[in-house]
């Protein structure tokens, strides 16, 4: 009703203005173009209101649909991968550990190996040492035995020079030989102390 009344002051200072003879004024719309002008802008709002106005509702509910949506899934992948995170942090520090584990009896293992590694060795070395000393001690026996049986004979052939007489028979050749090395053995300690030792 106020668009009414302003429209028809609007005219009739239009009129009153023609009246006068003064020409219109051209910022002053005519009746006729306000009509016009107020029944397609109605037209207007109205089309738009009924057809463009819905589209672009949707289009905001889609799009905050979306939005929202985006955020949860933003929030559900970032706890997500905190947790995930938090895994992959408890599941490093359970390897650090057990890694230590390890290394701690490794080095223990090492520490064993070695250990067996010596005492093995030593008693290698013990049966080595042991094995050339018998060896020694056998091979010395039957030098000194051949020695003897060698010197013996050289002192039945030297004793039967000297005396003069044959020493072949058996039991005098052996009393011969055992005084003689006997009487070698007695100077030798003598003459060498440090095989008296």
């Amino acid at each position: 009703m106020a668009s009414f009344t302003s429209t028809a002051v609007l005219d009739k200072i239009a009129v009153l203005a023609t009246e006068a003879g003064e020409e219109p004024n051209p910022l002053v719309p005519h009746l006729s173009e306000l009509v016009v002008g107020l029944v397609a802008f109605t037209l207007l709002f109205l089309f738009l209101r009924a057809k463009v106005w819905p589209v672009f509702e949707k289009a905001f509910a889609e799009r905050t649909a979306a939005i929202e949506g985006g955020l949860a899934e933003a929030k559900r992948e970032r706890e997500e991968a905190s947790a995930l995170l938090a895994q992959y942090k408890e599941q490093l520090a359970e390897a650090r550990n057990e890694a230590g584990r390890i290394r701690t009896e490794a080095q223990a293992q090492r520490a064993q190996i070695v250990e067996e590694a010596r005492a093995e060795a030593r008693v290698e070395a013990s049966r080595i040492t042991e094995a050339a000393t018998a060896q020694i001690a056998s091979e010395r026996q039957q030098v000194v035995a051949e020695l003897r049986r060698e010197v013996g004979g050289l002192a039945v052939q030297l004793a039967g020079r000297i005396v003069g007489e044959s020493l072949e028979d058996e039991a005098r050749q052996r009393r011969t030989v055992e005084r003689f090395l006997e009487n070698l053995d007695g100077q030798s300690a003598v003459t060498d102390p440090a095989t008296a030792r």
